[in-house]
């Protein structure tokens, strides 16, 4: 069987040179792959009474969206600022040259209410430290994040961790 990491195209020099981008459409396209990383980040977690399972936007909701129903749980978006139709709660967040805002609808999650986080990859970790911070703020116990990709000289999975929630990766790039 084809592993995960052969399932992922790598795009050299994309968004500017020297990047390594890794590209998962390859992986949502390739039926068996897309199963097996959906089954591998559900596995932990079933039994485990999760309430909702929060995609980052734009691939997080394509494997939310998976491993929610999955799990037998709701799906709860997390997107750009001025995406969202009813009242939200948005947070600010650095990047590499200034900074962005993402928000969540107000009623998204209930207090106590058990949540895993997902996208597709941890990089430096900005956008998913956000969104954890922005879960944790509407009263979610963040169980745990959830990606398929981690670079880990980034050093993204660190700054969730010490957000106190676990990390679960399924492919690690060296090199990004």
């Amino acid at each position: 069987m084809q592993t995960l990491r052969d399932a992922i195209r790598t795009i050299p020099d994309y968004p500017k040179p020297g990047i390594q981008f890794r590209d998962i459409s390859t992986l949502l396209g390739n039926p068996r792959a897309f199963r097996r990383a959906v089954d591998e980040l559900v596995q932990p977690y079933a039994g485990a009474r999760i309430a909702k399972v929060a995609g980052i936007e734009a691939r997080g909701f394509i494997l939310g969206g998976a491993i929610a129903h999955q799990l037998s749980c709701g799906f709860v978006p997390i997107r750009k600022k001025g995406k969202l139709p009813h009242q939200t709660v948005s947070i600010a967040y650095a990047l590499e040259y200034g900074t962005d805002e993402m928000e969540i609808h107000v009623d998204a999650v209930e207090k106590g209410e058990k949540v895993i986080l997902v996208d597709d990859l941890i990089a430096t970790g900005g956008t998913a430290s956000a969104a954890v911070r922005l879960l944790q703020k509407l009263g979610a116990e963040v169980v745990a994040a959830c990606f398929v990709i981690d670079l880990p000289e980034l050093g993204g999975a660190a700054k969730i961790e010490a957000l106190g929630v676990p990390v679960r990766t399924l492919v690690a790039f060296e090199g990004h």
